[in-house]
This record gives structure tokens, sequence and C-alpha cells, in this order.
């Protein structure tokens, strides 16, 4: 249980947000307690488990192998008709919980506390504090900074934003899946409407074969014929995983009096392939370090921390330009699908001016009714879905 009933920073989950955040906020002295309400960090692992490189670079400190299972080389991006394009841009593929253990692990090496399995229950705001009534004891906080994913504690508890939509993602570890060293992503609309599939590899032969959809009663008998037409069937199971993924984009309210929304409780996942650690280390930061400026000045109200928005909307994507794009896209037949796919460059990692002005000229002049469908949009999205932009 908490060892102290007072503290600058309450953290509420130790995900990759909240573990972010409360490791900058301990390196930058501030009183941190991490509140999670299960038993073991990082477990259920909820995610496809991938992670581009520039990651790394802008949370500022080396992965350590334990938490790496794969490096891979990039993205590839499958059609209905198997043509592919590639995105090559170095990432990982990771044990999740591995890497949300260190992360939590290195918060407390710099003076966090970790309070496990203890469920937040109640929030209440006195006198410039947050009261925390938990499963194990009370807490008080100047600042609370919610990570608590989807379910969103500050959300349900305090009505802060309506309910975001949510798509949901399940998936297969398996064993013995042949791989190129690329995240291969499938938009089939046939087996993940509005959504796509995965292949994302791991060590020692094991992958993570899922699919997002907002056809939640059918996504698992579009998975499985999804393995059964991959040739996967007899590959053993190890485990089944998933859950709900915010698809629509950050919520209205992501601070409010001493409270800052982070990660997937803000809504902060890249709408087109939902990934979302990125995202939740860096705004974790982001709110770790206007929460210390916000108790050095003693100013923990909604007015002070509105740098918060001003920080992360001058660095994340446009996500009403890829929540269009993505729109275009689920919008569009096999066929169409299939089109797109050819008029994309085979390599989409280093496109000159040229390239891009030259995919032009051939949309207007050749397939005007995509234009008109709103194809223009869906290269944004794609654009914008680059590790550079947050996109994983």
């Amino acid at each position: 249980m908490p060892q102290h009933e007072h503290y600058d920073v309450a953290v509420i989950g130790a995900g990759p947000a909240g573990g972010s955040a409360a490791l900058h906020a301990a390196k930058l002295g501030l009183k941190t307690v991490i509140l999670e309400e299960h038993n073991v960090i990082g477990e259920p692992v909820h995610c496809g488990e991938c992670l581009s490189g520039i990651a790394e670079e802008r949370f500022g400190m080396r992965f350590p192998k334990e938490v790496v299972s794969l490096p891979v080389k990039g993205v590839k991006v499958l059609f209905p008709d198997k043509h592919n394009c590639k995105l090559t841009e170095k990432g990982y593929v990771l044990e999740k919980h591995t890497f949300e253990q260190w992360i939590s692990g290195e918060a407390q090496n710099k003076g966090a506390e970790l309070s496990l399995g203890t469920r937040v229950q109640e929030l209440k705001r006195e006198n410039n504090d947050w009261h925390l009534t938990t499963s194990k004891g009370n807490v008080r906080a100047k600042i609370v900074l919610d990570g608590s994913g989807a379910a969103g504690v500050a959300n349900r508890m305090l009505n802060l934003n309506p309910k975001f939509k949510v798509t949901t993602g399940i998936q297969y570890e398996m064993k013995d899946i042949p791989n190129d060293g690329y995240l291969h992503f499938y938009l089939w609309p046939r087996l993940a409407p509005e959504g796509y599939l995965w292949m994302i590899p791991k060590s020692n032969g094991r992958a993570n074969v899922g699919l997002v959809t907002h056809e939640i009663t059918n996504a698992k008998k579009y998975l499985d014929q999804f393995v059964l037409e991959m040739g996967w069937k007899e590959n053993v199971v190890v485990k089944t995983f998933g859950g709900p993924i915010p698809s629509s984009g950050p919520v209205k309210n992501t601070f409010t009096d001493g409270m800052m929304l982070i990660g997937d409780a803000a809504g902060f996942t890249s709408p087109l392939f939902e990934g979302g650690t990125q995202l939740s280390l860096v705004s974790g930061r982001f709110a770790a370090e206007v929460a210390k400026d916000a108790i050095t000045q003693n100013r923990t109200d909604a007015a002070f921390l509105q740098k918060y928005e001003r920080m992360w909307k001058s660095e994340f994507p446009s996500y009403q330009k890829i929540i269009k794009g993505k729109n275009a896209l689920y919008a569009l037949s096999d066929e169409e699908l299939n089109r797109v796919g050819h008029l994309m460059p085979n390599e989409l990692s280093n496109l000159s001016s040229w390239d891009k002005a030259m995919v032009g000229v051939n949309v207007l002049s050749k397939h005007y009714d995509l234009y008109r469908k709103g194809i223009v949009d869906v290269f944004l999205a794609f654009g914008y879905s680059r590790a550079a932009h947050y996109g994983w």
C-alpha cells in the first residue's frame, strides 16, 4: 500500500503512460506514487507490442535487451490482392509486460513509490488537493496523472469527457510463423471490416497474429478465418489477448484542476493503425514536466495546466486529418483498395516531391473516381501514420 498519505503526484496506472509520467516526475524531484490496480505490471497485455526506434530517442533512454523481443525493419501494408508496399523504418517488437515493468522499475529507482493491487475507488478535490480513496487506503496528491487506459478512471468518475469510441483488438501469440523482419498489416475488409489484420513477428518464431474491427461480435470468427487462409491453423496458439482501443482521437478535456490525462485515457492513439505506446511515453513526459512547473509555482489550477494541452497539440499529429483519411479508406471496396495499393510506390520511406507529384498526376488522369472518394485524404493519413508522426 502507499507508504505516505500526501504526494506531489499520484499516477493512476503503470502502463507506458503512467510509468513514463512517474519516471519523469521522480527525476524532476516530485514525490510520486503509482497506483496500479493489477498485482503484476503489464499483465494482461492488450496491444500488438511494436514500437518504432524513434520512440526510444523521444523517451530519452535506451531500451535494455531484455524488453526487446525482436528488432524489425519497418512495416508492410498488404492489400486484398496480396500486393504490398513497404515503409522501411527501424523499430522493435517488445515483450510488452517486461517493458512496462522496466519503466516502473526505473521510476522506483528515481524515488517513485509503487502500490500494486490498488484500485482507485473515488476521486474528490478539496482545498486544492485530490483525495483518492483506493482499495488499499487513502491518498492525497497535489496533481493526479490519469494513465488508466481505455477504462478512463477520471472520465468515468468525474464525467470529464463523453465516452470515446473504441475499436476491438484481439490476437493470438502463435508459434512457427515465418517472417521477413517486417510488421505486416493487412487491409482486407472481408476479414476486418473498418479495421485491419496483422502479423507482428517475435523472437523464436513466435508472432502476434490479430486484428482490429468495429464488428466486435465477429472479431474472433474473422481472426480464425484469417489464420486458416494463411495456412497457420495447425500452429500452436500460446495465448489469446487483446482489448478495447480508443479510435476517435484525443478527448476534448485532457486536463482540469490538478489533473492531466495521459496515454489511452486521453485518447492518444494513432487513428489509422492504433499505435499508442509512443504517444503514451511522450504524453507522460509532458504531463510530468507541467506538473513540476505547476507545483513549483503553486499553480495547479486548470488555467495553468492548459500548458499541457498546448504541448501535445504542438507535437502530436493532426488527428482529424488522419480520421478523415481512415474513414475514406474504410469506404473503399476491395477493388478500389487494390488500385490504391498499385498507385503507391513499393517503398514509402524515401518519397521525393517528384514521386508524390507523379502519384497525383496518375490519380487525376486515370483514377479520378478515387480522387472523388477522398484518396488524397487516404494518402495523407498514411503519411501521418509514420513513426515520426507517432504512428507506431
